[in-house]
């Protein structure tokens, strides 16, 4: 096992306390975007619906203009087509950005959905280090893929999130490779360790 120096556990320890207060920060955005996620998804159906209301009440003025001016002439039953066409390519623009819209919802629902899968369903990730006190500030805003768990009285540190034993029994081995010679796998559920696994 290296030896590391107090003045580098501290350090330790610091950035592990930074990570969780950081860690801590995202689950808020998290929860703050969900709600702006469900307050935006209303007013998009509002919209839809005022929408529908108004493209079938155009549609049915439109029909009934057309069907006044049958005793026109020629060239003004032309003209209300070309307006007609006009406000139907308005509405097709309107649609079509309405659907860009909705993929962009989609993918901040994917990422949720992701969430809540990892702190509902049996996860296995790799511990490296444990501490006795919450100074955890190893990670970055740019790291997701990490676990911050408290088993009494350490709080430990795990790299990565896998569905299945076998790719963080795999993760470990490069862990192992990289000098982190006491890794081991675990398996959590909803933010808990279950058991350590076999590392091989």
């Amino acid at each position: 096992m290296p030896f590391i120096e107090e003045s580098d556990l501290l350090e330790l320890h610091k950035d592990v306390d930074k990570a969780q207060i950081i860690n801590e920060r995202l689950l808020d955005q998290i929860k703050y975007k969900n709600k702006e996620l469900k307050r935006s998804k209303i007013q998009r159906n509002i919209f839809a619906g005022v929408t529908m209301f108004f493209l079938i009440g155009g549609l049915a003025v439109g029909s009934m203009a057309t069907g006044w001016s049958m005793g026109n002439n020629y060239e003004r039953q032309n003209n209300n087509l070309l307006v007609s066409i006009d406000s139907l390519d308005a509405i097709k623009t309107r649609i079509d950005n309405l659907k860009v819209q909705n993929a962009e919802l989609s993918l901040v629902k994917e990422f949720y959905l992701a969430k809540e899968f990892l702190e509902k369903e049996k996860i296995y990730s790799v511990q490296v280090k444990s501490f006795v006190d919450n100074n955890i500030t190893l990670a970055s805003e740019a790291l997701t893929n990490t676990l911050f768990v408290k088993t009494n009285p350490f709080y430990s540190y795990s790299l990565g999130n896998f569905e299945t034993l076998a790719e963080a029994q795999s993760f470990r081995k490069q862990l192992v490779d990289l000098g982190f010679e006491d890794a081991f796998v675990a398996s959590y559920k909803e933010g808990k360790r279950l058991q350590i696994e076999d590392p091989y």
